[in-house]
């Protein structure tokens, strides 16, 4: 739980420190590709990630669960419908979740099924400019599961989802955003070698459900989470070769990091 009587930077670490700690249980719902780069994510991040998708079972494993976390980017009628008996669960037993919106503009069964899961009031929503800007109905420049928009012009679609949905809006970024209804926050860090892998967006998804799980403040959970991230990103960078081998640094990176590691300034 977040100290309004500590700084900013207090809040971020106190945050981080805690989910460490905790070891939360993180219920996955992600594609195919992300499966398995988010389990290991949060593993090295400190979280037991579980990745439940079917509707037999999502219910029930969610309610169980420390928080859940729904990403769309490989739909199936099937998986909806775990996604929607996961989120009911999830409500029901006071649960956070966290909804990555991806791709969500490309098709009509996308932007339905996304809107369907918007309406059952996600904790945090986490996407990159353009996703964040379509689910606010303005217009993007998105491509597929790219963003085609900077970070900076998305920032009043998110403060507009924020407000109308009661819950807390990350973009993702070259420098970050993220507000509830009344507060945001900037996070720096990260490398551009990262939009070079696979799912690493997902993955973030995932580890802001760790947060969320642990920390009552959900914007200082999403900060800590994308501060977290940053921070690894930013100094993995300094001796990877390439995307490969950022890869598996940056797992190492997580699995070291220590809340005191975080800059100070790293969220403002």
């Amino acid at each position: 739980m977040a100290d309004q009587a500590l700084s900013l930077d207090q809040q971020i670490k106190a945050a981080v420190a805690a989910m460490q700690a905790g070891n939360p249980l993180v219920h996955c719902i992600t594609n195919y590709v992300a499966m398995s780069i988010a389990a290991n994510t949060l593993l090295a991040a400190g979280a037991s990630p579980a990745m439940v998708h079917t509707p037999e079972e999502s219910g029930d494993f969610a309610a169980i669960a420390s928080a859940l976390t729904v990403n769309i980017g490989t739909l199936s009628p099937h998986w909806v419908e775990g996604m929607k008996k996961a989120i009911d669960a999830a409500n029901s037993a006071q649960k956070s979740w966290v909804l990555d919106p991806v791709a969500h503009f490309a098709t009509p069964y996308r932007a339905a099924t996304t809107q369907e899961l918007l309406a059952m009031g996600p904790t945090i929503i986490r996407g990159n400019a353009s996703e964040i800007m379509a689910l606010a109905g303005e217009a993007s420049a998105g491509q597929g599961v790219d963003s085609g928009d900077a970070v900076s012009a998305a920032e009043g679609a998110a403060r507009a989802l924020a407000k109308k949905h009661s819950c807390v809006v990350a973009i993702t970024g070259e420098i970050d955003f993220v507000c509830d209804a009344s507060r945001e926050l900037r996070v720096t860090g990260g490398s551009p070698l990262m939009s070079q892998i696979t799912a690493m967006g997902c993955s973030l998804t995932a580890l802001m459900g760790a947060f969320a799980a642990i920390e009552e403040d959900k914007l200082i959970a999403a900060a800590a989470a994308l501060a977290m991230f940053g921070e690894v990103g930013e100094q993995t960078a300094k001796a990877a070769k390439g995307p490969g081998s950022f890869a598996w640094q940056f797992l190492d990176g997580l699995a070291s990091l220590k809340a005191e590691d975080i800059a100070a300034d790293r969220v403002s």
